[in-house]
C-alpha cells in the first residue's frame, strides 16, 4: 500500500473512531510503529489530525470536501466556457486521458459522436458520456471508487496507468497557486492525478479562477509541468503573468 493510500485510511478511521493509536495502526496496516508515526506526523503537519500521546485525534474545523452535486453547481458558467475553450485544444485523433473533475466531465458532454479519440478515464461520470460514442475507443480505469467523485483510485488505477503514453492529458484540480501548485483533499485522488500527468505528452489543466491561491492536503503537481492552463476571465492580468512565467500557457475563457 502507498503511503498517501495508508495516510488517507489513518484519517478516516481517525474520524469514525474519535482516536487512533500506534499499536493498533501498526498491526492494521501491517507497518512499523515508526512508519505509523511518520503517517500521524504528516497528517499532523497538514493540519488533518492532532497527535496525542500514543496516537492522534481528528482536527477541529476540517474543511469537507463537497459532493458531486454542489461542485457541478459552483461557477457553473465559467467551467462551460472554460471546458468549450479546452475541447479546442483536443487532437483529432490520438489518445487523451480524461482526469475526474465537474468541467473535465462538461468536456467530456462536449465532444462530437464522431470522435475518433481514444479516451483513458478514472471518472464513471465523464466515461458514462463517452460511452455511446461508436468511433471512440473508451477504456476506464479500474480500482476502487470514491463515492464523493465517482473516480477510481487506489493500487489498481495506479498499475493501469503506469502502462500509458497518451498524447494529451485534460487535468482538474482543487486548488492552485505558483508556490502550492495543484492540489486536491484526496491523498489516493492526488495520487492518480500525479500518474495521469506523468503519463501524458502535454498536460492541459482546467480551473475556474475561484480556484486559485488555495492549496489543499494533497498536492500532485506543480504548474511547471502543465503546459496550458485553461481557466475564467476572473483570473487577473498580473496572475496569468505570474503563471506563464512558470511555463503554462493562459488561457481565459
Amino acid at each position: 500500500m502507498y503511503a498517501a493510500e495508508r495516510q488517507q485510511q489513518i484519517l478516516s478511521l481517525a474520524q469514525q473512531r474519535g482516536r487512533v493509536d500506534v499499536p493498533s495502526l501498526a498491526e492494521e496496516f501491517g507497518v512499523t510503529q515508526e512508519t505509523v508515526r511518520r503517517d500521524l506526523s504528516a497528517l499532523d503537519r497538514a493540519g488533518l489530525l492532532r497527535r496525542v500521546h500514543g496516537g492522534a485525534l481528528p482536527a477541529g474545523g476540517l474543511h469537507l470536501e463537497p459532493g458531486l452535486a454542489e461542485r457541478d453547481s459552483t461557477a457553473a458558467g465559467e467551467k462551460e466556457r472554460i471546458a468549450r475553450a479546452a475541447l479546442a485544444l483536443l487532437p483529432a485523433d490520438g489518445s487523451v486521458l480524461l482526469d475526474a473533475g465537474t468541467t473535465v466531465s462538461r468536456l467530456a458532454a462536449l465532444l462530437p459522436l464522431d470522435s475518433a479519440l481514444t479516451v483513458v478515464t478514472n471518472a464513471l461520470p465523464v466515461a458514462a458520456r463517452l460511452a455511446d460514442h461508436p468511433d471512440l475507443t473508451l477504456h476506464l480505469v479500474g480500482g476502487r471508487l470514491r463515492h464523493r467523485t465517482q473516480a477510481a483510485v487506489d493500487a489498481w488505477a495506479l498499475r493501469d496507468l503506469a502502462d500509458i503514453h497518451a498524447d494529451l492529458a485534460v487535468i482538474a484540480t482543487n486548488g492552485f497557486d505558483p508556490e502550492g501548485g495543484l492540489s486536491t483533499p484526496d491523498l489516493a485522488e492526488a495520487a492518480v492525478k500525479r500518474a495521469m500527468v506523468g503519463a501524458a505528452r502535454r498536460v492541459v489543466l482546467v480551473a475556474d479562477s475561484a480556484k486559485f491561491g488555495t492549496r489543499h492536503f494533497a498536492r500532485f503537481a506543480s504548474l511547471s509541468q502543465v503546459d496550458v492552463l485553461v481557466t475564467d476571465t476572473g483570473l487577473s492580468d498580473e496572475r496569468a503573468a505570474g503563471i506563464e512565467r512558470l511555463g503554462p500557457e493562459v488561457i481565459r475563457a
